[in-house]
């Protein structure tokens, strides 16, 4: 029986994922680099990650990711960019900060949530005339802490959450 991955090991699935662009062998070295852990860490959880038929590795040797540990990376990639953009073109986060707190969110999130979130960045962009006035009206709100002349309805000035 497999068990739930923790976060540290849905890390090293998505930074392997990351490094093998494609079918690019990745070796020890590489993920250590990418993830800034020594080398012994990776290999632990590399083993850890092969009892649960997730990698393939052979001491010394290439790392690979099985089909459920592909599966497994990609969902984590795909929760990692969705509330990243959300961060980033929402919140208007800046790009290195969206990131790495994308990655410390990305393993809390429901997957109901990160659907909505990913359902919400879908409909805050996808106005064929550009960036939807309102979200430009939030994008104001939060450099200048206040509404933006013109930019929001009276009724919503007075209204409190």
């Amino acid at each position: 029986m497999k068990r739930q991955q923790t976060a540290s090991m849905e890390d090293y699935l998505e930074a392997i994922a990351m490094l093998r662009q494609g079918e690019q062998p990745v070796r020890v070295s590489q993920i250590s680099k990418a993830l800034g852990v020594k080398m012994p860490s990776v290999t632990n959880a590399l083993n850890k990650l092969a009892e649960d038929g997730l990698v393939h590795h052979e001491r010394y040797g290439y790392v690979g990711l099985t089909a459920e540990g592909i599966k497994i990376a990609e969902d984590v990639f795909h929760r990692h960019e969705t509330i990243r953009l959300f961060l980033s073109e929402v919140l208007c986060i800046d790009a290195d900060t969206a990131t790495d707190e994308a990655c410390r969110i990305e393993h809390s999130l429901s997957a109901t949530t990160v659907q909505r979130l990913e359902k919400f960045v879908e409909f805050a962009s996808i106005c064929p005339y550009g960036r939807p006035g309102w979200l430009e009206s939030l994008s104001y709100y939060f450099k200048h802490g206040e509404y933006p002349p013109n930019g929001c309805p009276a009724r919503c000035k007075g209204h409190k959450l």
